[in-house]
């Protein structure tokens, strides 16, 4: 093989890794980093700066020349702080010792737990639109990805009813993401009881990614982890990046039966041995009095909502209200043009950025998700552009 042979060097390849597609955000994304001037309502990434007690946090540890390896599990005042914001904010009750594992994210967490739990051909449901991690992250594990799809009839909600047909003899494992990105969708107490009732019966596994939890807006947010018989099979994930604003320190953590955690651990040991120390350091600050801080970005948040929620249905582009998260996700389908087709033509006419549908999944066709993590100013003239933009469509 010659040196330069990127045919051969391809032929190489896992197959699993090659028919993987990049992710939909990203290339979109490598196309707005060359243009100047944009509106991003894209990237799910918050627009405040990590608190600076936090930050402050860090820096002193680094000072102190905390700069070593921790415990694989993390180290053990982080997981003691994480036992009890858990409790507190979620209800949930885990052991420090052996039921917490700190990550390199949610991401880091969600892969170990896929790869924990599955054997090749095992079945994996998930929810469609959804985070873009996902379905690789299924197929990297050699696991089967089934989608349950949902549409904006009833708010993007995963229900038993649509759940039941998907599951068959082969079937392990349900991946749950609520607030949903990229709908913002949410679950109820009722169809969190109902579908926990149907993964005992059928003895799943459940997976709830719950980032987006403190930023649920017109009611408190609900785990599946608290329904009765869920938290010996379910595995809660969460972290800092989204509601702190610490989306660069990358620091996540789950939560599960030791068993689980263990399994998850020797996986963890093996290819990331710890999260940074100066991240955990961080986390463990952030701990300390998290309300305040998360109540200042959660207000703001949800006056931007708002905003964004009347403006687009205002504009003519229906769009439910989202229960959490910071993303909206308007139909477009009346307009006879496609998602990406939208995006595209809206980037270059107007310097709007909002992400194609179908980054999300094939039934997120029709629709854009729009983040408002960013100032009311700017949502403010990205409206006015939006608006002259399908001015344009209708001429």
């Amino acid at each position: 093989m010659k040196p330069n042979d990127s045919k051969s060097l391809l032929n190489r390849l896992s197959t699993t890794v090659s028919d993987l597609p990049r992710s939909g955000i990203r290339d979109f994304f490598d196309v707005v980093s060359q243009m100047k001037d944009v509106i991003s309502l894209g990237v799910g990434e918050p627009d405040f700066t990590t608190p600076w007690h936090v930050r402050e946090g860090a820096i002193y540890s680094l000072e102190q020349g905390q700069t070593g390896y921790t415990s694989n599990l993390g180290m053990p005042k982080l997981r003691k702080s994480i036992s009890g914001y858990v409790e507190k904010f979620f209800g949930v009750s885990y052991h420090p010792d052996d039921e917490i594992l700190v990550t390199v994210g949610v991401s880091e967490a969600l892969d170990l737990a896929i790869r924990a739990l599955c054997n090749p051909g095992d079945e994996v449901i998930y929810h469609e639109p959804c985070y873009v991690s996902y379905r690789p992250l299924i197929q990297l594990a050699y696991a089967v990805p089934v989608i349950l799809e949902t549409d904006a009839s009833d708010g993007f909600k995963v229900n038993a009813e649509k759940l039941r047909p998907l599951i068959t003899d082969k079937t392990k494992v349900l991946m749950l993401n609520f607030p949903t990105n990229p709908t913002g969708g949410g679950l109820t107490t009722k169809d969190l009881k109902e579908i926990s009732e149907l993964a005992v019966e059928k003895d799943l596994i459940v997976i709830t990614d719950e980032i987006y939890a403190e930023l649920t807006y017109d009611r408190p947010h609900v785990s599946i982890a608290t329904m009765p018989g869920m938290k010996e099979r379910t595995i809660f994930l969460h972290g800092f990046s989204k509601a702190l604003a610490m989306t660069g320190w990358r620091i996540g953590y789950a939560c599960a039966p030791a068993e689980l955690i263990e399994a998850m651990m020797k996986i963890h040991q093996y290819t990331m041995l710890c999260a940074p120390v100066m991240s955990q350091q961080a986390a463990f600050e952030a701990l300390k009095n998290p309300e305040e801080d998360i109540a200042v970005m959660k207000e703001s948040y949800w006056r931007r909502r708002n905003f964004l929620h009347s403006s687009f249905n205002d504009m003519g582009l229906p769009c439910g209200l989202p229960e959490g998260a910071f993303y909206m996700f308007p139909d477009i389908r009346h307009l006879g043009i496609t998602s990406k087709e939208f995006a595209l033509q809206l980037l270059d006419s107007q310097k709007v950025a909002a992400v194609p549908g179908t980054a999300f999944g094939a039934c997120g066709e029709g629709h854009l998700r729009c983040c408002y993590a960013t100032s009311i100013e700017e949502l403010e003239v990205a409206v006015q552009r939006i608006q002259v933009f399908i001015d344009t469509l209708k001429r």
